[in-house]
């Protein structure tokens, strides 16, 4: 068995959230909000657990005033994690971009849920009581969790929660509140989000810009900070050639980016031929650009190959050459970006990307559209502000008067 590493991208990446709260917090209308963020006008799959309740946030047919949220949904009425292993094939099949399951908790210990496998498997005779009925349950819930973390779109999950106690002799203490599910079950999630009355606590994360987040009624904008953290709305296609026909691409750009393509697997990948629009493939598009910005100092023939070498194939050498265009912002400056942002109370979508824009001077609409450049001059002007009496107004003081100069 052969092992090879890649280089690894976060375009591949799906969110995992994790919703909890107790009854009438939140969570269910939370969850729809989110999902019409992550699934930017697809279809969502919602796997309902609590007797139809979903639907109250549906709409109601003739009456558009009265608003809603349009979903898909698949009542259950038996918990057991095997029935929600097969509404997770089902969505993967109508090839749903966000899976909501609403609430998990009943899985763990709803009728026909895990808790009640495992009593079951346990009272039969020489099962060896509790303890040997996890081995039942065990690689049953193992299977759920694969099915959830292995879904091909972004996955939701509610969970209640009960209080949680701590007793000491003959002391008991509550320490706050526990989701019901399996202890650390939590932590298979990349974002979890603690609801009370209808605010959001992000209280555990691992995209950057939402650490210690306080939101009222979360939504598309929080959609839309995770989806850029994911590297989601980046056509990885569309950014290579854009990149390849951007002003000043070299012959040695050229040769880089086609490395770049290669690592992601995207040199096979359909694409349309500038100017034409004939079906070509990223590759292909790449070697023809490539060969038009090659130096004349560099003879157009193969190049010598090393002594006991072999001679790539025709089609291998096809694929070579492009330009690397503007360097995209990296991963850290999108993290300081964001924070900065935050710290100075610029929440809002659409001011975050009218100031973004102002300060680069190009209308923008996503900070995955800033350049390396770009995204330093940003943390610049936002360190800069931080420092001041009033960092808010002042940064868009200085966003507003250098779009006045870029004007001028």
């Amino acid at each position: 068995m052969t092992f090879t590493f890649q280089p690894a991208t976060r375009v591949q990446a799906r969110a995992r959230i994790g919703l909890q709260g107790p009854a009438g917090s939140g969570k269910t209308k939370t969850a729809l909000r989110i999902a019409e963020g992550l699934a930017d006008g697809g279809p969502i799959g919602l796997v309902d657990t609590e007797r139809g309740s979903a639907l109250t946030y549906a709409p109601v047919p003739g009456r558009p005033d009265l608003g809603g949220h349009e979903f898909l949904h698949l009542p259950l009425d038996n918990y057991d994690p095997r029935n929600l292993i097969e509404a997770t094939r089902a969505a993967a099949a109508a090839q749903l971009p966000v899976l909501i399951v609403d609430s998990w908790s009943h899985f763990w210990n709803g009728k026909g849920g895990l808790l009640e496998i495992v009593d079951r498997a346990g009272s039969e005779r020489g099962a060896g009581g509790t303890f040997g009925g996890w081995r039942t349950g065990n690689p049953i819930e193992q299977d759920m969790l694969e099915a959830l973390l292995n879904y091909p779109g972004h996955v939701i999950v509610t969970m209640r929660t009960k209080g949680d106690y701590v007793i000491e002799g003959k002391k008991v203490t509550k320490v706050g509140v526990k989701a019901v599910q399996r202890e650390g079950a939590e932590y298979e999630l990349g974002l979890i989000i603690d609801m009370v009355e209808g605010t959001g606590t992000v209280t555990k994360t691992r995209y950057a810009p939402l650490e210690g987040l306080t939101i009222h009624h979360p939504g598309e904008e929080l959609a839309e900070t995770i989806l850029e953290q994911l590297g989601q709305g980046v056509d990885p296609v569309q950014q290579i050639l854009d990149e390849l026909l951007a002003d000043g691409m070299t012959y040695q750009g050229a040769l880089e980016l086609h490395a770049r393509a290669k690592a992601r697997n995207l040199l096979g990948a359909p694409a349309a031929r500038p100017g034409t629009g004939e079906l070509s493939t990223v590759g292909a598009i790449i070697a023809k650009v490539g060969k038009s910005l090659r130096p004349a100092a560099v003879p157009d023939q193969a190049p010598a190959v090393p002594a006991g070498q072999a001679r790539p194939s025709a089609a291998a050498e096809q694929q070579s050459a492009a330009p690397a265009g503007p360097e995209p912002a990296t991963a850290p400056q999108m993290r300081r970006i964001h924070a900065g942002l935050g710290q100075l109370g610029i929440t809002d979508r659409a001011e975050r990307h009218s100031v973004l824009g102002a300060i680069v001077g190009r209308q923008i609409s996503s900070a995955n559209e800033l350049t390396k450049a770009d995204a330093g001059e940003v943390i610049d002007l936002l360190d800069a502000a931080l420092r001041q009496e009033d960092p808010a107004g002042k940064f868009r003081e200085w966003a507003a008067r250098t779009a006045r100069a870029d004007a001028a």
